[in-house]
């Protein structure tokens, strides 16, 4: 049952990620799950069978269908062995995601989503040059400025800082940085979350956003002003104490959060829906998201690996690609 498209929007791609890891499990178990979105693999064939899914070789993104999982061959060579990661797979690995990003360029893909990569096995194997997936789409894309926002329907953030270790975050973060990780976001909850205004909530850098000073003066020195100038275009507020930014009640007063380094940011979207986060890139040209997960080697080829959030991945991806064509038509239409 071959789909060209489905109201218009071309099926999304998704690339096999590292095989050796629970990649392929997951991409199988969500095939079933998503039932209204047509997307393609790219991958190996051979690392997408016995998982009891049927499967069909296509030649294009356009013969997507929802009946199997349909697979787009990229050489990716040798067997998937589970907890093994192969060298010799690395290189494969990394054009598939290259490739992915040229369909999506080109609008055969609605969209991308991303199976988790394993960054040692692509630096042993590819001498593969970048922190992880954000990094590596953001070059591919000429250099945008992007921004990682992890999602879950409770819960929207994005760590300023990302890839970097507690003790350099402080220099990192500049005024520069903040702005940009700001206006991205902003412009992402309209274009793609379809939030017209959108408010923005900025967390501290330090315990209780410095308490005037007395617990660090980053807050003081420039964040609470960096902020207050943004706050009437961006809709942003804060600085806030990050420990009382994310109870329930709290959550119902923004749209998405700023975080200022990665554990501020990730810890309490992994507590609130630790199998059902998603992983976003806002900023690029393009729809991307993944699972908020790595490969689980410890569990892959035991068939235990949760498909929740490479479903909301799935889902996320074909919602944003959806709230991105209306938005085209409504430009269009208004001119």
């Amino acid at each position: 049952m071959p789909s060209l498209s489905v109201d218009g929007l071309a099926p999304l791609v998704v690339t096999c990620g590292e095989p050796a890891g629970i990649g392929p499990e997951v991409v199988a178990k969500a095939r079933a799950l998503v039932p209204d979105v047509p997307f393609v693999v790219l991958g190996n064939p051979d690392h997408f069978a016995g998982f009891g899914v049927a499967t069909r070789i296509v030649a294009s993104v356009a013969e997507a269908g929802t009946d199997a999982i349909c697979i787009l061959p990229h050489d990716i060579p040798g067997p998937a062995r589970p907890g093994r990661p192969d060298p010799a797979q690395a290189a494969g690995v990394i054009s598939a995601i290259a490739r992915a990003v040229d369909l999506a360029k080109a609008g055969e893909a609605g969209g991308i989503v991303t199976a988790p990569i394993h960054k040692k096995a692509l630096k042993d194997g590819a001498a593969f040059a970048y922190p992880g997936h954000t990094e590596y789409l953001a070059a591919l894309a000429g250099g945008a400025e992007v921004v990682m926002m992890l999602a879950c329907p409770e819960l929207r953030v994005v760590p300023a800082t990302i890839h970097v270790a507690l003790v350099d975050v402080p220099a990192c973060l500049t005024p520069d940085l903040l702005e940009t990780v700001l206006r991205v976001t902003h412009a992402g909850l309209r274009r793609d979350f379809g939030i017209e205004r959108p408010r923005i909530a900025v967390a501290g850098l330090n315990p209780h956003a410095g308490e005037g000073g007395t617990m660090g003066r980053e807050e003081t020195d420039w964040i609470a002003a960096l902020v207050a100038r943004l706050a009437p275009e961006l809709g942003c507020v804060g600085p806030l104490p990050a420990d009382t930014m994310f109870h329930a009640g709290a959550r119902t007063t923004y749209d998405a959060a700023v975080a200022m380094y990665h554990d501020q940011a990730l810890i309490p979207i992994k507590t609130i829906d630790f199998a059902g986060g998603v992983n976003v890139t806002l900023g690029l040209p393009f729809i991307r998201t993944s699972p908020d997960h790595g490969t689980a080697f410890d569990i892959a080829g035991s068939g235990r690996a949760d498909p929740t959030s490479m479903v909301a991945a799935l889902r996320m991806a074909w919602d944003m690609a959806e709230r991105r064509q209306e938005r085209l038509s409504h430009e269009a239409a208004s001119q």
